[in-house]
């Protein structure tokens, strides 16, 4: 579902940082063990499903609003990308794509949308293939690897494989062996990767924190947050992902 956008000056999610001691039970290395000291001017949170066309075309907006951003001789943000599912009743071996999303809009809204979400990828670069999508995931496993990839700041890296390897590849993120085979051209180690995947804990950490958005408000994909004070819902373009970046920062120096 596309949002129309809400641009609001107030106190956004509160989104806590995690220490290497909150996550000091988990049995593999590198999960969660980010290196929080870094300051930099300007952090955005994005709340995003790997299985959310328009999370993907916001993706590429924010892209270039960051060289936006970066041209107007701004220091580079810090990008943290947050786990949100939409539809987290999916079961783990996912179901038949089609039968999915027609259930839910009929042939005629179905063959709508793919045309017009297809229109607007080609606009952003993206060669959405959504004829050829088979199963239909639950994305908890893929929002595992994610958060793994932020103790090697490398979040960006693979949420961009996850969205390709869906929606232009059309793999099958139900399986495990994929998402490895992804994780690690990614750039993730595969010790670490392979015990994401397996790991109960980090989905159940995955789950809580995604709870923890819903009870504060999150009622979809895409959503920024800048600097936990501005938050702007859907993908939108890139002039107003800048403003909303340049806004931020205007509110962080005044505080």
């Amino acid at each position: 579902m596309e949002f129309e956008g809400i641009l609001t000056c107030r106190p956004a999610l509160a989104i806590k940082n995690p220490s290497v001691h909150d996550f000091a039970d988990c049995t593999f290395p590198g999960m969660f063990h980010a290196d929080w000291t870094i300051e930099v001017a300007l952090t955005i949170d994005v709340i995003s499903d790997v299985v959310c066309p328009w999370c993907f075309i916001g993706k590429r907006r924010l892209e270039v609003a960051l060289r936006m951003y970066k041209a107007e001789g701004m220091s580079s943000p810090a990008i943290r990308w947050r786990p949100y599912q939409l539809s987290p009743s999916v079961p783990a071996s996912g179901v038949d794509r089609d039968l999915f999303v027609t259930e839910q809009f009929g042939v005629v809204g179905r063959d709508r949308i793919y045309t017009r979400v297809k229109a607007i990828g080609r606009q952003v670069g993206i060669h959405f293939a959504f004829e050829k999508i088979s199963r239909q995931p639950n994305s908890l496993a893929a929002h595992g690897l994610i958060a793994l990839a932020e103790s090697y700041d490398n979040q960006c890296v693979v949420v961009e494989a996850l969205f390709n390897a869906f929606f232009v590849d059309c793999l099958d993120l139900t399986d495990d062996t994929v998402l490895l085979a992804l994780a690690v051209k990614a750039g993730l180690p595969e010790k670490a990767a392979s015990a994401a995947l397996a790991s109960t804990e980090v989905r159940k950490r995955v789950i809580a924190e995604e709870l923890e958005a819903r009870k504060l408000g999150v009622q979809g994909a895409p959503l920024f947050i800048f600097n936990n004070r501005i938050e702007l819902s859907g993908a939108q373009e890139p002039e107003i992902l800048l403003q909303a970046m340049k806004e931020s920062n205007g509110n962080m120096a005044a505080a």
